[in-house]
């Protein structure tokens, strides 16, 4: 048996472990996108929504890994369009399973969550890829837009304050 064969396989396999600068750059990404994804999936549980913390954290990891592998693998910048699209038309079906037709008045319920998944999605997406700031921006800006524009919409609507989340 060759031992030094099976040595370098291994060192092979666990060489992308070694780079300390690396793991950190691996870990704070990941989490980024967790967490920034599981602020958005705290606002959707707090509403009772299908699709809550935990999908939405989900969402979030899976996508930043999904851009982070590639990356890591040596995958040109170029293409890496096609992981792009492959992660978001995967998370166009995932949130086509949260909109439900509710009743013969065809009231849609869902869509709301469903964008969320997709921003959730992009924003583990920008984490992955680095972009830190900006995906710490579009939480903001996504937040913002679930939290306040359902108030906003009922006091436009003269129905003074809502009580929870429309969707």
């Amino acid at each position: 048996m060759q031992t030094t064969g099976v040595l370098d396989t291994i060192e092979a396999e666990f060489a992308d472990i070694s780079d300390v600068a690396g793991i950190t750059r691996t870990v704070l990404r990941l989490s980024v996108a967790v967490l920034l994804a599981g602020l958005i999936g705290w606002n959707r549980e707090r509403f009772g929504n299908a699709a809550g913390l935990r999908t939405h954290m989900l969402v979030g990891l899976g996508s930043a890994l999904f851009i982070l592998v590639p990356q890591s693998s040596g995958m040109a910048i170029s293409d890496l369009s096609r992981v792009l699209q492959g992660v978001i038309a995967g998370i166009g079906f995932l949130g086509a399973g949260a909109i439900l037709k509710v009743g013969e008045t065809e009231k849609i319920k869902g869509i709301t969550t469903a964008a969320s998944i997709w921003m959730t999605a992009a924003i583990g997406i920008t984490a992955g890829m680095g972009r830190e700031v900006l995906a710490i921006i579009a939480t903001v800006l996504t937040l913002a837009i679930l939290a306040l524009l359902p108030r906003l919409e009922k006091v436009a609507a003269g129905k003074g304050n809502p009580p929870s989340d429309p969707d």
